[in-house]
């Protein structure tokens, strides 16, 4: 199982990632040098969203769409605990 993440970064910016394991990867966005470059700045994050796929294929395709998406749509996405 993959999940798709958006995490919120303490300057209100959002990261969006793909991880097997969510709860582990969102401590070392916040604890460790192996969270993203992007996030090592900007602590502490914390979990907005998160959505299951079953293949890092279809994760990866999410987290591509959602990269795209504007600041307000994926505000909505949080809000709405929805998939795009």
């Amino acid at each position: 199982m993959w999940h798709i993440y958006i995490l919120r970064c303490r300057d209100k910016t959002f990261y969006t990632g793909i991880t097997s394991n969510l709860k582990r990867r969102v401590k070392e966005h916040n604890t460790s040098n192996l969270g993203a470059k992007y996030t090592k700045g900007r602590r502490p994050v914390k979990l907005a969203y998160s959505s299951r796929k079953k293949s890092k294929s279809s994760a990866l395709k999410e987290e591509c769409r959602i990269k795209k998406l504007s600041r307000g749509e994926k505000i909505e996405i949080i809000e709405n605990k929805r998939r795009p």
